[in-house]
């Protein structure tokens, strides 16, 4: 089965859309690790063009490169997987999100916060308890961004458990979903209403939290789209119903894009909307979770790039830069705000500066063999095999 490179420039784009959003994370009024002092609602519609999917859309890419991961190292595979994400999570966990926190805690503490950054550090490291406001604290040490990879390390053991206990029923129900989305519109319909029941039955019942032990909801949401990621990956007929349904799949999107943005333009602050059509949002919110990945999935699959150096070189800097790239924009916001700057100007500095430093960053580990492990980067004698881990992730 050969590479499918359009899934290549789709994940490539969605993380290059994370920076992006985690600079917009800045200026809205969502809760947030630092805050800008000109915070406001104005960006929030762009940022509610890309949540509802985003994600999703990752752990889809990441399920199908999963299976064509363990098709060419089948033995060891979650061995191999553990060392390359469980690695840098532990190193981004002492080392790359600890200053995340830190400038939390500046910002956020009652009174702020005097005694330095390596005073900080230490206490992160004790998982002191004591940074607290109005009876919230902050816990350390965290994983803050980098809770997707612990999602996907226990999404990767959950398929591993399926394969080596229930192999007969893991490949049948495969096969079964490949031939159901592989034509007609099941597709574009069933997915969309797993996601639509998911989230009314759900989402009121278990707040987001990325703390993997509690966070229901979105282990509803996620683990099944990384699963079946890897139940299609290798059925042709399925990308084709993709690229077949990009059109409709797009309308869908953008009409439940457009309502989403109107009911949280009119329900906000102390307004509380009917029940009727809080169900109703929920709806469209699934609808446009799912519809919006088929349309981009689709037209990439339509589009269909090949190989090329620049596809090569960023599929194996993206994971170092997701690592480095929310640290870098949380530094340098809290950093600038003493110029005052205007979100116009300062958020394209930002976002230059963010991306300038984390490919400045992939470019200095990967030339130290002993440090890629560290960004989730294979030693250099095993090229092949950091290419296909990094498609995973």
């Amino acid at each position: 089965m050969s590479r499918r490179y359009f899934l290549d420039w789709v994940r490539i784009g969605a993380f290059a859309l994370l920076v992006l959003y985690h600079v917009g994370m800045y200026y809205v009024s969502w809760d947030w690790h630092v805050k800008s002092p000109f915070a406001s609602t104005a960006l929030e519609p762009f940022m509610l063009l890309s949540s509802p999917w985003r994600l999703s859309l990752l752990f889809f890419i990441s399920g199908v490169a999963t299976a064509f991961l363990i098709g060419k190292v089948p033995r060891g595979f979650l061995r191999g997987r553990s060392w390359r994400l469980l690695v840098p999570l532990v190193f981004g966990m002492l080392v790359i999100v600890p200053p995340q926190s830190y400038y939390e805690v500046v910002e956020k503490l009652p009174g702020g916060y005097h005694d330095g950054y390596l005073a900080f550090w230490a206490r992160y490291l004790a998982a002191d308890p004591g940074f607290c406001r109005d009876g919230d604290c902050l816990v350390v040490p965290t994983w803050n961004h980098l809770w997707f990879v612990v999602y996907l390390w226990t999404y990767t053991v959950v398929l591993c458990l399926l394969r080596w206990f229930a192999p007969g029923v893991l490949a049948r129900t495969c096969e079964r979903l490949a031939g159901m989305f592989g034509h007609g519109i099941g597709l574009l319909l069933w997915p969309a209403l797993l996601l639509i029941v998911l989230r009314m039955a759900l989402v009121g019942r278990f707040e987001s939290t990325h703390a993997l032990v509690d966070d229901w909801y979105n282990h509803a949401q996620y683990l099944p789209q990384f699963l079946l990621g890897y139940a299609v990956a290798k059925s042709q007929p399925v990308w084709d119903r993709f690229a077949a349904l990009r059109w409709h799949a797009a309308a869908l999107a953008l009409a439940a894009y457009a309502f989403i943005v109107w009911y949280f333009g009119v329900y906000s602050g102390d307004t509380v909307p009917p029940d009727g059509l809080r169900h109703v949002q929920r709806a469209a919110w699934g609808t446009f979770q799912w519809t919006a990945i088929v349309a981009i999935v689709g037209f990439a699959a339509r589009w269909s790039p090949g190989d090329s150096a620049a596809r090569r070189y960023l599929t194996q800097a993206v994971f170092p830069v997701y690592i480095l790239h929310q640290t870098i924009i949380v530094v340098f916001a809290h950093n600038l705000q003493p110029f005052g700057m205007r979100p116009i100007v300062e958020g394209p500095l930002l976002v230059i500066a963010t991306l300038a430093l984390s490919f400045a960053g992939f470019e200095l580990v990967r030339r130290v063999d002993w440090l890629r492990p560290l960004l989730g980067l294979a030693r250099r004698e095993r090229r092949p095999m950091a290419d296909a881990v990094a498609d995973a992730t």
